[in-house]
C-alpha cells in the first residue's frame, strides 16, 4: 500500500513519520520552503515515545506523480480547497482519502470535488507542535488514529488499511462507527474551543474562577444539543467523561485555537465553532454562549487581516 501524507507540520509529520519508521511506503506532499528544510534537516520528532530523526520521500505538487492507495490530508481546514487541488492527480477511483480535519464540513467538501466512496472517516487524537526549528513536538503520551467505512463495513480496502496502519505505534484502530466517533470529537473540541478562547484561559484556571464550572458545563451542553439534532448524538458515557474534563480543578488543558489566539495565529473558528452554530441556527437551536465565543473569535481573525491563508502548509 502506498501512502500520501498531505503536510508534515505536526500532525502529519508525527503520524507519517512513525509510519516512516515502521517502514511503510509513505510519501509526504509539502509546499517548497517546507521541502527544502526536510531535505536539509530530515524530519525532527521529539516524542515522550521515542525521538527520531528521518529522511522521508518527500515531494511538492510538481513532483506528484501517479495515484496512491490512500492519502491522509493534515492540513487545516482553510487550507483544504488548495490541498484538494494539489491532490487531485494522486486520487485514482479506489483511493481512500482519510481526512483528520476538525469538524465535519470537509467531508462534504471532498466528497463533492472527488467521490462519497473516496472519503474514509478518520478521527485523531494527539497533542503536537512545530517548534522553531521546524521539529515535531509531541506534547503528551496522547496518540490514536480511528478510521473506517462511513457506512461502517468491513471492505477489503479498509481491512488491508488497517493492517498497513497496525505497523507503526500511533494508536491505529478501525472503528466500525467512525460516524459517531468524529460527531462526538467535534463537539468535544468546539466546546473546548469554545471555553478555553473565549475565557483566555485553560480549563483549570476557568474552573477556578466563581462560576467557572457552571459556564463550562452549560457550554458543553449548548453544543450537545445542537449535535443531537443537526449529526449523530454523542454517547451519554462520552459527555459525562467530556464534562468531567472541561471542569477539570487545576488542568492545563487548552485549545489549539486558544494557542493560536495567543500568539496572534490564523484560528480554525470557522470550522469548529461557527459551523455548529450554523447548523444550530437552521434548525432553530438558540446557544448564546456559543455564539459570544464565535463572535469573540470572529473579531481576533477580523484584527490579523481576514480569512486565512491556505500557504502555510
Amino acid at each position: 500500500m502506498r501512502l500520501l501524507v498531505v503536510g508534515a507540520g505536526s500532525t502529519g509529520g508525527y503520524f507519517g513519520g512513525r509510519l516512516v519508521q515502521a517502514g511503510r511506503d509513505v510519501t509526504f506532499l509539502v509546499r517548497p520552503a517546507r521541502a527544502a528544510k526536510l531535505r536539509e534537516a530530515g524530519l525532527r520528532i521529539l516524542s515522550p515515545h521515542g525521538d527520531a530523526t528521518l529522511h522521508p520521500t518527500i515531494v511538492t505538487t510538481e513532483g506528484l506523480a501517479g495515484t496512491y492507495d490512500a492519502i491522509l490530508m493534515t492540513v487545516k481546514a482553510y487550507q483544504l480547497d488548495a490541498a484538494m487541488a494539489d491532490i487531485a492527480p494522486a486520487v485514482g477511483p479506489e483511493t481512500m482519502i482519510l481526512p483528520v480535519l476538525n469538524g465535519m464540513r470537509h467531508m462534504d467538501g471532498l466528497a463533492q470535488r472527488f467521490s462519497p466512496r473516496n472519503v474514509v472517516g478518520c478521527a485523531l487524537k494527539v497533542s503536537t507542535t512545530l517548534d522553531d526549528d521546524g521539529r515535531v513536538v509531541q506534547l503528551s503520551t496522547l496518540q490514536s488514529l480511528t478510521y473506517g467505512e462511513l457506512d461502517g463495513a468491513l471492505t477489503p480496502r479498509i481491512a488491508a488499511l488497517d493492517e498497513f496502519l497496525r505497523g507503526a505505534p500511533i494508536g491505529a484502530q478501525l472503528s466500525r462507527s467512525i460516524r459517531r466517533e468524529m460527531w462526538e470529537k467535534w463537539t468535544l473540541l468546539a466546546a473546548l474551543g469554545a471555553i478555553t478562547c473565549l475565557m483566555r484561559g485553560t480549563i483549570g484556571e476557568i474552573e477556578a474562577c466563581a462560576g467557572g464550572a457552571a459556564f463550562a458545563s452549560r457550554l458543553l451542553d449548548e453544543v450537545v444539543g445542537i449535535i443531537a439534532v443537526v449529526g449523530v448524538a454523542p454517547s451519554d458515557g462520552f459527555v459525562a467523561a467530556a464534562r468531567a474534563m472541561l471542569t477539570e480543578r487545576g488542568s492545563p488543558l487548552a485549545a489549539s485555537m486558544f494557542r493560536d489566539l495567543q500568539n496572534g495565529r490564523p484560528t480554525e473558528a470557522e470550522a469548529i465553532v461557527g459551523d455548529v452554530l450554523r447548523r444550530g441556527a437552521e434548525v432553530g437551536v438558540n446557544a448564546p454562549l456559543l455564539s459570544a465565543a464565535y463572535v469573540s473569535l470572529a473579531v481576533h481573525q477580523n484584527r490579523i487581516g481576514g480569512a486565512p491563508s491556505s500557504a502555510s502548509r
